[in-house]
């Protein structure tokens, strides 16, 4: 469906919804005649060009269609503001509450590493093994967020430095959730590593090193991303055009080149156990 197009946006058919416009850009939209849209913006990077490109959603509450509109804007950089006004609200069901009912404990497995020294996999083998333990876990996986909590993002530091803050204070929901989760980021910044870990209560954040040597993550290339950065074609790429910045005191350092993937997954649980996070047997 390619829509049409009306004052230089081009449109696809929206969904009709029984809430008023929220967004001040849909007086536009209102002008081909279908009222009372629920719009909302979810912007993404389109690198194959030297604008930024965004895409928009159409849907609602009742209905799982959405359809597509692509224009032009400047990127707006949402300041990191206190929203003023506000309290926090407790709960009554605790944190620790949460984590008596799953039978352990919550913290954050933060992987990172250069990009193909494994965090991913990593992270997912770890996942597996503890769901085979019945630990409730999650993977916030560093590709998978930029497909939507993060997808305005580009990689420029100041963006990457953004893509943590806002990786971390998700992760900040999910301890709090009782749930172990697991972290596969580069976070080349040792700045923005420290920052999440001062979001959790002491012990709750678990640096975990991924490393593994440039030559030998550049001779996987999974992607196809090293060769691409070296031909000039990606800006910013971690260990090429870009620092990055080891941990100094990492809780665990796994070196991915010599471990197959099941001695580095025994490493982390192994760590866990030792630091009480989940039972010394093979249930949580």
């Amino acid at each position: 469906h390619d829509g049409f197009h009306h004052q230089g946006w081009q449109f696809a058919i929206p969904v009709r919804t029984s809430r008023p416009c929220e967004y001040k850009r849909t007086r536009d939209i209102s002008q081909t005649g279908t009222k009372n849209l629920l719009y909302w913006a979810v912007t993404a990077r389109d690198a194959s060009r030297k604008c930024q490109r965004y895409t928009a959603y159409f849907g609602t509450m009742f209905s799982t269609e959405c359809f597509f509109l692509n224009f032009k804007l400047p990127r707006k950089r949402m300041e990191n503001k206190q929203s003023s006004n506000i309290r926090w609200h407790h709960a009554t069901v605790t944190r620790s509450r949460r984590q008596l009912l799953n039978g352990h404990s919550s913290v954050v497995l933060w992987f990172t590493g250069l990009s193909g020294s494994g965090k991913s996999s990593m992270a997912h083998a770890v996942e597996e093994r503890l769901y085979q333990m019945n630990c409730r876990t999650f993977v916030l996986d560093g590709d998978n967020v930029r497909h939507g909590l993060c997808g305005d993002l580009g990689f420029s530091e100041a963006d990457r430095s953004e893509n943590i803050r806002r990786i971390g204070e998700t992760a900040k929901l999910f301890v709090e959730a009782g749930i172990i989760v697991l972290t596969a980021f580069i976070s080349p910044f040792r700045g923005d590593r420290q920052r999440v870990r001062s979001l959790m209560p002491h012990g709750e954040f678990v640096e975990i090193y991924v490393r593994c040597p440039l030559e030998i993550c550049e001779g996987r290339d999974v992607k196809g991303l090293y060769k691409r950065a070296r031909a000039g074609l990606i800006k910013d790429f971690t260990g090429i055009s870009s620092p990055y910045e080891e941990p100094e005191v990492a809780e665990l350092t796994v070196d991915t080149h010599l471990l197959d993937i099941d001695q580095s997954v025994d490493a982390v649980i192994r760590l866990l156990r030792n630091r009480g996070i989940i039972a010394n047997q093979d249930d949580c």
